[in-house]
């Protein structure tokens, strides 16, 4: 009798997700190998196949090894694993987003830095551009979209591919729970107006004031967004 079924609509999605988070929980714990794909097929309530191409994502993610003639082990993810698993880690434990928060600072100050010494007169334009949008935005849906884009943007005047890669992953990361975050973005007005010394400062030259700005922003914005976690969590 499989634990529960999973249903047919994007099964290897589903499949891989309970995978994924029976691993994070201790179910299949690390060190240890998982049953045999017949008997584990049987437990999900799928085919083998869609159990291979679900094994084959966690594979991929670091959370698991196979080894021919040995079977599929569970991997310690935090010496293994990539930032592709955030996303599953912050809606798994939500006492992550304080470590992605925390890297959110420290990559962003890194970035700003970068950006108000190699921004050229285009990435101005777009970083004015976009910076209206944020004000424009009909709601804080938009306006949270809106200022993705900034950063975004951001990266990409500093140079650095690397960056913006850690930036969407950044953002991927509380996408599970952005609903529980748009606290910073009720008043979109208000949000640009929290925004503008960032982008003013990268938009003069200024790296230092730059990092600054970023320092504060991401801080503030931070503080809005746990503390309103915190209340959708409790209310």
């Amino acid at each position: 009798m499989p634990d529960q079924t999973i249903a047919r609509q994007s099964v290897v999605d589903l499949l891989a997700d309970r995978l994924r988070d029976d691993i994070l929980d201790g179910t299949h714990p690390t060190g240890a190998l998982l049953p045999p794909e017949r008997d584990l097929a049987a437990r999900y309530g799928v085919t083998r196949t869609t159990l291979k191409h679900a094994l084959t994502r966690l594979e991929q993610a670091g959370l698991l090894q196979t080894r021919h003639g040995i079977g599929t082990r569970i991997r310690d993810f935090l010496r293994d694993g990539g930032t592709d698993l955030l996303p599953a880690l912050a809606a798994h434990d939500p006492g992550w987003l304080t470590d992605i928060f925390e890297a959110r600072r420290d990559i962003g100050t890194l970035i700003a830095r970068r950006a108000a010494a190699r921004r050229t007169d285009e990435h101005t334009r777009r970083l004015r551009l976009l910076l209206a949008a944020v004000a424009d935005a009909p709601d804080a849906d938009a306006a949270q979209l809106a200022d993705m884009e900034v950063h975004r943007e951001l990266a990409r005047a500093g140079g650095n591919r690397v960056h913006l890669l850690l930036t969407n992953t950044l953002f991927r990361a509380y996408l599970p729970v952005r609903g529980a975050l748009r606290a910073p973005f009720e008043d979109p007005a208000v949000a640009a107006d929290r925004l503008t010394p960032l982008v003013d400062a990268v938009t003069a030259g200024r790296p230092d004031r730059a990092a600054e700005a970023a320092e504060h922003y991401l801080t503030a914005t931070e503080h809005l967004m746990l503390a309103a976690l915190k209340a959708h969590r409790t209310g």
